[in-house]
């Protein structure tokens, strides 16, 4: 599979690590994760604990289990940040 991204992918991409952690709303920048490899679109805002860190998502899943959060909230958490920033852009719901 073809691993370049084109402009637009970059360009979420860069939105989505401006954001704060989806989990624990540490300030950004984040890391993006990707919920499946090669889908840049389904990617979550995650601070670097919770997700490379040893209570985080590749961890033991701690700070997750803390929160009753799984991947598709935390998805939910960037898709609602994303679109509340495109929001205040354009001054109003799209």
């Amino acid at each position: 599979m073809n691993n370049r991204l084109n402009a637009a992918e970059r360009a979420h991409l860069g939105r989505v690590k401006a954001l704060a952690c989806s989990v624990c709303d540490a300030p950004g920048p984040s890391e993006a994760h990707h919920m499946k490899q090669h889908r840049q679109y389904t990617c979550i805002a995650l601070c670097e604990s919770c997700h490379r860190g040893y209570n985080g998502l590749h961890g033991t899943k701690a700070f997750w289990r803390i929160r009753k959060m799984d991947e598709l909230d935390a998805l939910d958490v960037t898709i609602r940040r994303l679109i509340d920033g495109c929001e205040r852009l354009v001054g109003g719901p799209f």
